[in-house]
């Protein structure tokens, strides 16, 4: 049988409720609306680039999301020590390239266990946590809870826009 991307129920975003709430309600909404884009395709599909030159697919966003989930909440909010996702010395954007022998079954399941660890990890730090986010001469920059998740909602609403034209070009499908 073939593996097929698995359908989802997005659930719908909060209209109401403190900041928390609104913040991880609309996370969550974008994260679902990402594998909404994918469910019911297979393996090929999944790994079926854009355009040439580029080499972006919905399976390179999935790897890419679960990493920058890891990074984000659990590597620098937590200060989990944990090694990096789909790590490649000599491509710093193996997530997003080296997916031609990849597991799609694995990646949404490696996906949503960094889903699931991000959530805990942060699920009891307040919002004006701080944490060091080196700058590229190695100095400390400081960023709070709050700015990771704004930041990851407008990297899931940007690559779920890439996930529109990628999935409209594998088989038509549109919406939001």
């Amino acid at each position: 049988m073939t593996w097929r991307a698995p359908e989802i129920t997005r659930t719908t975003e909060p209209y109401v409720g403190d900041e928390r709430i609104m913040l991880e309600g609309w996370l969550d909404w974008h994260r679902q609306t990402l594998l909404h884009k994918c469910a019911g395709l297979t393996a090929e599909q999944l790994k079926t680039p854009s355009v040439e030159p580029s080499t972006l697919t919905l399976l390179g966003l999935v790897r890419h999301m679960a990493a920058v989930e890891r990074w984000w909440f659990r590597i620098r909010a937590a200060g989990q020590d944990v090694p990096g996702l789909y790590e490649n010395p000599e491509d710093p954007d193996a997530d997003l390239n080296d997916y031609a022998d990849a597991d799609p079954a694995a990646d949404f399941a490696i996906f949503a266990a960094e889903v699931a660890a991000a959530r805990e990890a942060v699920a009891g730090l307040p919002l004006d946590t701080t944490f060091p986010r080196p700058r590229r001469d190695g100095t400390p920059e400081h960023r709070n809870l709050r700015w990771a998740y704004l930041h990851m909602i407008e990297e899931y609403a940007r690559h779920n826009g890439h996930a529109d034209l990628l999935r409209e070009r594998i088989d038509g499908v549109t919406g939001d």
